[in-house]
């Protein structure tokens, strides 16, 4: 994992970093925003272009969120039938619209 989104993101999704995400690795759930450990290349536009700075190297991330993060892949979220996996972009598959459990309970 490269790049995590943090507590910040909560309720404020700006959505500057993905736009200049140049792999599509961010995805949206209803009330904060998740990068794809998979399928992120660890260029760091994306911290850069985060205005509340939520964005951060995975080394210096709160555990908590690094593992929530990863949770938003694997696990099969409310709403779905199953887990939001690799799928290459968020482009193809566009809002998930739902957040996972840490998340929701802010």
């Amino acid at each position: 994992m490269a790049f995590v989104i943090g507590e910040a993101c909560i309720d404020y999704m700006d959505r500057s970093c993905m736009e200049e995400c140049p792999v599509d690795c961010i995805y949206e759930g209803e009330r904060k925003l998740y990068i794809n450990p998979n399928e992120c290349i660890d260029c760091g536009a994306c911290e850069l272009a985060c205005p509340v700075e939520a964005i951060t190297v995975d080394r210096k991330a709160d555990p908590e969120f690094k593992e929530d993060a990863k949770r938003f892949f694997l696990e099969v979220l409310p709403t779905r039938s199953e887990p939001v996996g690799n799928p290459g972009g968020a482009a193809k598959i566009d809002v998930i619209g739902v957040d996972t459990e840490m998340v929701s309970a802010f």
